[in-house]
């Protein structure tokens, strides 16, 4: 595994321990979170990003079994969704839609089937079976991130495709 790899495989592993150390010991985890819940959970969005982004790579490098390393620190980070998304933290800043806390369970459903989608990515990556990871990684995305980024996140702008070059006169 390239050291870059390893790197980011420990930070993040380390992240996700401290949170869930500090939950589950009661201990105050002001050096974890900011108190600002945006900001909280958009850090914690951008690591789950870095974090498929990385697995995707791997993947690409035809190293399947690096892939759990990734995916078990997207299970972790996923059970903290929902505590992060406290009511009234609806901001200018915040891509969140209104309808997460209208439709509370089924925010709470899809921040749950991310933790499954997670944990099959990395039940598949501990085979060592590269065929059968990429099965489950091609439809992470969509199953994982899709159930709760369409209905509950605002879409990021679209980007219009560059303008075709126009024939030069003669």
């Amino acid at each position: 595994m390239q050291i870059k790899h390893v790197k980011s495989a420990v930070a993040l592993g380390s992240l996700v321990a401290l949170a869930l150390v500090s939950s589950a010991t009661g201990q105050s985890t002001t050096k974890l979170w900011t108190g600002d819940p945006v900001a909280d959970r958009q850090r914690l969005m951008k690591l789950n990003g870095a974090s498929w982004a990385d697995a995707q790579a791997k993947l690409k490098a035809g190293n399947a079994e690096a892939v759990a390393a990734n995916a078990e620190t997207m299970a972790l980070t996923s059970v903290l969704v929902p505590g992060l998304f406290p009511e009234g933290s609806l901001t200018d800043k915040s891509k969140a839609k209104p309808e997460i806390w209208q439709k509370w369970p089924e925010f709470e459903a899809a921040s749950k089937n991310f933790t499954a989608q997670a944990e099959k990515l990395r039940d598949a990556a501990r085979t060592k079976d590269l065929a059968a990871t990429e099965a489950v990684a091609k439809e992470f995305g969509r199953q994982a991130c899709g159930t709760c980024h369409t209905p509950f996140r605002v879409p990021p702008p679209q980007q219009q495709a560059p303008a075709a070059p126009q024939p030069q006169p003669r």
